[in-house]
């Protein structure tokens, strides 16, 4: 794919949504870090349903602290790995608490060095809550970015790596949202709804639906 076509689709995807963020609710760079850990393998709208619940009551490193494993897992039991991503939440929010005076680091190393927190976590929270120009490469983006050969790789740091060398600067701080909502809505993983994607005379991918 050239350099004009991915500009091209880039600008479809901005024009059609201005300004997109992620559909994890939150309203802290904590209630971030504690929604997308609790994301892994889970859907958004599963997450939200129990943060919904817990971040009322406990939406601090200290007050998730205080509920210990047992009581985070109350609010959070509804969600795939939940007794996993209890133990790693009360891990990370004890280490907040000890070296970050309770607060998220605008930082990649001491994001990643979080229970939980792997490349992909630290991107989506460095970019959505502090705006870097990361881009967090997830199942929806793979997809997305190879199947059109917008930014094509044989894993996802691979395709991570050629986004951030061949998307320009303008689009670099949104890209990660657009390319995740047209994975999860339009270019669907069994069959993609082509005929209503408005970037489908731009897109590369042979087997188009109708």
């Amino acid at each position: 794919m050239n350099q004009a076509k991915r500009i091209e689709i880039l600008s479809r995807l901005r024009d059609a949504n201005p300004h997109p963020t992620t559909e994890l609710e939150y309203s802290t760079p904590f209630e971030l870090l504690v929604a997308v850990t609790l994301s892994a393998q889970a859907t958004d709208v599963g997450v939200n349903k129990a943060t919904r619940k817990l971040f009322p009551v406990a939406n601090t490193p200290q007050a998730i602290y205080d509920l210990g494993v047992d009581g985070l897992k109350e609010y959070i039991k509804t969600i795939g790995l939940f007794n996993s991503k209890a133990n790693n939440v009360i891990k990370a929010c004890k280490i907040l608490i000890d070296k970050h005076n309770g607060e998220v680091p605008e930082d990649r190393a001491a994001l990643e060095a979080l229970p939980g927190v792997g490349r992909k976590t630290a991107n989506v929270v460095l970019n959505t809550a502090f705006g870097w120009p990361t881009i967090a490469v997830d199942t929806h983006i793979f997809r997305v970015s190879n199947r059109t050969k917008l930014a094509m790789g044989k894993d996802v740091v691979a395709v991570e790596e050629k986004l951030l060398k061949v998307v320009p600067a303008e689009f670099k701080v949104d890209v990660h949202h657009w390319l995740i909502l047209h994975g999860r809505y339009t270019c669907v993983a069994r069959k993609p709804r082509c005929g209503s994607c408005i970037i489908e005379d731009l897109c590369e991918f042979k087997d188009k639906t109708d």
